[in-house]
């Protein structure tokens, strides 16, 4: 039996609106994480606005916190409520590698269903890969001191079970880099102890989005693994996960893209390509009950067994939630992700430029001068006196009183920056359900809280 067959709505409501076929047709991802161009998002706006519509969100709460967690649209909900009464009237279990579901949603990196597992989250992915890699005692794991608590974990299980050693790249915070300035930082710190390069981007402390491509390959110039916590990529982004060189790919299911709690993607390089063509990592799927004796997954072929299969085989999966997951990203794929990419980018570039005509580029944490490094996060010091950022209960304050007086959801972050002192800037997501109006509410409330909390 095949789930996930359900005939979403919103092509009807489209095409009510005047939305041609174009508009309409799956978006080829883009070939690599290159400069988009970036589209106004003034432009299409009942096009959004119907968008908007799909979402149940409190309309007397702006919900600007996607970076921390989405909110599934209607079709979700119904998929869901349909699935799980389906399950539990014919008891059907969650046994199986769900190839056709993971077929559809891989096809939308741009990867081969072999290499893509539907995981529980972005730190799911990330735990999978690293029981899974040959690390040992004195080997390097290159990373930096922006991680998240999901990449941090199962490298200190590393460092605590097999001796492994983590150096760290202090990243700086503003907008005064270009991508080239942080593929320096991480070169200075090769050795030939480094056995993987592990990164996130967008960094979720200041929404930096590191030069995956770049990194990749650098690291492919001298022989190293990588893993990219790319929690936020997943429905927010429109990249090519092959394309992008990496090795090893996370992402949450869950934030931007919208799908239930539980649902994440998983992206293991599964062959030699063009975009990386260096042997593969030695990689054993540890977590697994589809695991019969294939072996270490080595670099002695241009590919090898089907690993996504091997890891998605776990058990009795979360069926229900897969098909939440698909009907997610079938909504994406109706409206297109480049558009959303342009779309989501474009509100929080207008956000940047907005945050420094009010406050100086110097309170600006999130680049925006370097397209590349742009992404829908946007990290700011709000503080008149500039000193305040560092002052957490400050921190906790500002972010109370927008709820509180403004009806505005955002999230602080603890950003160390490079003079050892400790950060706790605003940080604020612009997604689908957001319009320009809605920046340019949450720059006012910002700047009228900032004379509040000195």
């Amino acid at each position: 039996m095949t789930l996930s067959s359900t005939k979403l709505s919103r092509r009807g409501i489209l095409q009510a609106m005047g939305v041609g076929a174009a508009s309409l047709a799956v978006a080829s991802p883009a070939a690599a994480q290159t400069a988009p161009a970036f589209t106004a998002p003034a432009r299409d706006a009942n096009f959004w606005r119907a968008v908007r519509r799909e979402f149940i969100l409190d309309k007397n709460v702006l919900f600007m916190n996607v970076g921390t967690v989405g909110s599934p649209p209607k079709d979700v909900l119904r998929e869901l409520q349909v699935r799980a009464e389906e399950v539990s009237r014919d008891a059907i279990s969650g046994y199986g590698s769900f190839d056709e579901i993971r077929a559809e949603l891989a096809m939308a990196y741009g990867v081969d269903t072999d290499e893509f597992a539907i995981s529980d989250n972005t730190s799911d992915g990330m735990a999978k890969i690293f029981a899974g890699l040959n690390l040992g005692p004195g080997d390097e794991v290159l990373t930096t001191n922006h991680e998240h608590s999901g990449g941090n974990s199962p490298l200190r299980v590393a460092e605590d079970r097999h001796g492994v050693t983590t150096v760290r790249v202090t990243l700086p915070v503003g907008d005064d880099q270009t991508a080239e300035d942080y593929v320096a930082l991480f070169e200075e710190r090769i050795t030939s102890r480094t056995k993987l390069i592990m990164f996130s981007a967008p960094t979720y402390l200041t929404g930096t989005m590191l030069p995956i491509r770049l990194l990749c390959e650098l690291a492919q110039q001298h022989g190293i693994p990588t893993l990219v916590d790319a929690a936020h990529v997943p429905g927010m982004m429109a990249y090519n996960f092959r394309d992008l060189g990496a090795d090893f790919i996370a992402g949450a299911g869950a934030k931007w893209q919208c799908g239930p709690a539980g649902s994440g993607v998983l992206y293991v390089r599964n062959r030699v390509t063009a975009a990386n063509p260096n042997p593969l990592p030695t990689f054993w799927p540890t977590i697994s009950s589809g695991y019969s004796g294939q072996g270490a997954r080595t670099a002695d072929a241009p590919g090898s067994y089907d690993i996504g299969k091997t890891l998605q085989s776990c058990g009795n999966g979360q069926r229900v939630v897969y098909d939440g997951f698909l009907a997610a990203h079938r909504m994406w794929e109706e409206i297109g992700r480049e558009r959303i990419q342009d779309y989501v980018v474009g509100l929080s570039t207008t956000l940047k430029e907005q945050i420094v005509e009010r406050w100086g580029r110097q309170a600006l944490y999130s680049p925006v001068s370097d397209e590349r490094l742009r992404c829908a996060l946007t990290s700011f010091n709000p503080f008149q006196d500039a000193t305040d950022v560092m002052n957490q209960e400050k921190s906790v304050e500002f972010v109370a009183r927008l709820k509180d007086q403004h009806g505005i959801v955002i999230r602080n972050t603890t950003t160390p920056a490079p003079s050892g002192d400790v950060y706790y800037p605003m940080r604020v997501s612009t997604h689908l359900f957001h319009n320009a109006g809605d920046v340019d509410r949450v720059v006012e409330a910002a700047w009228q809280v900032s004379q509040q909390v000195a």
